[in-house]
Parts: structure tokens; sequence; C-alpha cells
């Protein structure tokens, strides 16, 4: 018989002699939202909600003014050997950073629609710390001195072409704080003049910018998705085989957010449409001349910053339209409703909305969607009775043809 309590722990000591460790990877989230701005109504795009950490922290306006945001990880790079002067590239302060814009799809989690995003990297930065300091490595008077003499180019402020400069740097005895505009996947390298025994990046600022699609063709809710880069030798940030970062992969996760408006305000009493022909009764009272038709227009406000459809139901009808009934005779008359966008607000094919016959049934909704986002703009729904609908409805000798009235339930729906 074999006793398992036994051999169990023996077999789990085991099996612990060879679980590798899981590369270290760091996850950073951005958060961008559109939400529609009545004070700006023509501007239509996400506003990022990532706090910048690390260069556009200190420097806000200088980042507001290029549309930059950054992100400081607390990755560590560490030299694995010496730095030697006048070394090549990968042997001496090397940066490559992912310059170029990258697309990633976002997914709405409830519509799985889906979308494109773009990012690119724009600047690069961090403080570097030498294992000595630099007024000791070059035998200077004082450490900006030294920090001059150290590298070709001059000190950190001054990156190594093609990089340019943010003009940021400061220093101490032994370190120096820089941040580089860096360019489409270009590789800029600083090269030591003497040999450095060991120096470490304390952390890793990176500048990014965002090309995100156009919210008002996008339907409301969150959209996710990530985008990962490798960090390290030969990585999409590449920091030569000298300085090796101690996390491996940087994920960014993308959250944005759209909320949307669709609202339409009908002023008061504009519920009950009563419909008159072109100068009043007078004509058909006084000597019997029928009315071409009988029709009103009633105004409404539309508040909408996406796309939208409209439906219409309708009590009685006839032929397929709504219709008008005559509450002693029961006849019947068709009834046309029609609408009228303001403005901003069209058809899917982007043209003007200028009274569009609105129908009942399934398959006879009406698409629009706005170019911007329209606040509170005047839009017309028209009705009207027919001409070929006056004959049955006004007969000579019958009055004004009795009293003819009916119901018209209008929709608009956010959920296209």
């Amino acid at each position: 018989m074999v006793n398992l309590k036994t051999f169990l722990p023996q077999w789990l000591c085991v099996l612990a002699l060879f679980v590798a460790p899981s590369a270290e990877a760091v996850n950073k989230e951005i958060r961008a939202l559109f939400t529609p701005d009545s004070a700006n109504p023509q501007s239509n795009k996400f506003i990022n909600q990532t706090p910048s950490t690390g260069y556009c922290e200190y420097y806000p306006d200088i980042c507001r003014n290029s549309d930059t945001f950054s992100i400081r990880l607390m990755t560590r790079l560490e030299s694995n050997k010496a730095i030697q002067a006048n070394a090549g590239p990968r042997d001496s302060a090397m940066f490559k950073v992912p310059g170029g814009w990258r697309s990633l799809t976002v997914t709405n989690v409830d519509t799985n629609e889906s979308k494109t995003v773009e990012v690119r990297i724009s600047g690069v930065g961090s403080n570097h710390v030498l294992s000595d300091t630099a007024v000791k490595l070059t035998g200077a008077p004082n450490a900006g001195e030294g920090h001059s003499r150290l590298w070709n180019g001059g000190s950190w402020v001054n990156p190594a072409p093609p990089c340019t400069t943010t003009g940021m740097g400061f220093y101490s005895d032994n370190s120096y704080a820089f941040f580089w505009k860096a360019p489409d996947e270009r590789t800029c390298v600083k090269i030591a003049r003497f040999p450095i025994p060991a120096m470490t990046y304390t952390y890793l600022d990176f500048a990014y910018e965002l090309r995100t699609p156009n919210p008002l063709e996008m339907s409301s809710g969150h959209y996710t998705g990530s985008l990962s880069y490798r960090l390290g030798p030969g990585g999409d940030f590449d920091f030569g085989d000298v300085m090796i970062p101690n996390d491996s992969d940087l994920i960014l996760d993308f959250n944005l957010e759209v909320q949307h408006t669709l609202k339409v305000e009908i002023p008061p009493g504009g519920e009950k449409i009563q419909l008159v022909p072109a100068g009043g009764w007078q004509g058909w009272l006084q000597s019997g001349r029928r009315p071409v038709n009988l029709f009103r227009d009633q105004t409404f406000n539309i508040s909408a910053s996406s796309r939208f459809k409209m439906l219409m139901g309708c009590g009685p009808g006839v032929n397929g339209e709504c219709a008008l009934e005559d509450i002693e005779t029961r006849r019947r008359v068709e009834l046309f409703v029609s609408v009228s966008m303001p403005n901003g607000i069209t058809d899917l094919s982007g043209q003007p909305v200028r009274r569009l016959r609105l129908k009942t049934g399934a398959g006879n909704e009406l698409y629009f969607k706005p170019g911007f986002y329209v606040d509170r703009a005047p839009g017309t729904l028209h009705f009207e009775v027919p001409p070929h609908s006056m004959a049955n409805m006004l007969r000579p000798g019958e009055g004004i043809g009795g009293k003819y009235s009916g119901v018209v339930v209008v929709i608009w729906d956010s959920e296209v």
C-alpha cells in the first residue's frame, strides 16, 4: 500500500525546483472620454482623462500645447557591464522608442462594435545615476563641467541626434535627469568619452500622442483594448545591450467611454396639432371652395451627438398611411407626416433632411447622423392631409365636413 501522505510533500518539493519566475510586465491604463460640450459643439474628439506623470506633470503647458501626454514607469535599468569610452551604439547609452503610429482595436463591451485607436511614443526620459561622480570620472572642476565632459555632445540636456531637446535637464554630482523628443523609430545614442564602471536609470518616462476615432460614429458605452510593447535589447523600447530593464513588457490598457446625448423638446402645447388650410376656412364656409390641403408645421428642438433613428406609429390608419377619422361617419382620410432636420444633421448618405416622409411599419425607420454636436437646434414635423384626400373629406352641402381626429406617435431612438 502506498502512503500518499508520505510521498505528496516530497513530490511538491521537486516540482518547486522547476518553476521559473514569470517575466515582469507593467500595465498602464489610458482613459479617454467623449461627452458633448454645448459650449464647444464643433469639438468632436475624446478628452484624455489619464493623469500625466513624469515630464508632463511638471510641464503641463508645454504638453497641452502639443497635445502630448506622459507616463512615468518605475522601471529601473541597470548596466550589465562597464560603459567604455567611444564604444559602439549598442554598448553605449542608446535609446530607440516606437515613435511611429501603431494601431490597436478597441471594442464596445456591450455591443462588440470595434474602432481603431492609434498611438505613438514621442518622447523619452529618465534620471541616470553614475557609479561615481562626474567630477571624479572626468577630473572636471565642478559637476556641471563634469557632466558636459563625460559625453560626446555635452551634458544630457543636449540629446544625441536625431533626438531633440526639450530644454529639461537637472543634475547632481552623480546624476542627470533629462527628457528628449524622440523621432520616428530612429536610434539616439549618447557616447561616453570616459569609462563608466556602472550606471542606472532610476525610472522611465515616455510621452505619447493619440489618434482616436470619431466619437459621433460610435455607440455609447465603454470601449476597451490593449497594446503591448517589448522592453530591452531588440524590443520596441531598445536601450542597447548594456542598459537592461527589470520589466520586460509594457502593456497599455485603453478604456474609451462615449456618453452621447439625444434629447428632443417639443414646446408646450405642441402635442396637440390642429390642421388648417392656407388662409383659413373662410373660402370653404362662404363659397364652398374646397381647400387644396390641410397642414400644420410643428417645431421641435433637438440635441444630438450620435446616430439615431425615427419611427412612427399611428391610429387609425388607411391605405398603409396614418389617417384622420370622422368620429360620426367613420370616414377616414390619409395623413402624411414628414420631418425636416436642422443643419448639422443629415441622412446616412450625408444629404440634408428636408420634408422626408415618415411611414409606419417595420423596415420604414429613418436613420440620421450629426456632423457635429447639435445643441437644441430647431427641426420641424410636417403634418398634411394631401390634396387627393380633400374631396372625400369635404363635400359641398356637408358643412365643414365633420370632426376628424387621430393619434400619431413619433419616436426618436438612439439605439440604432
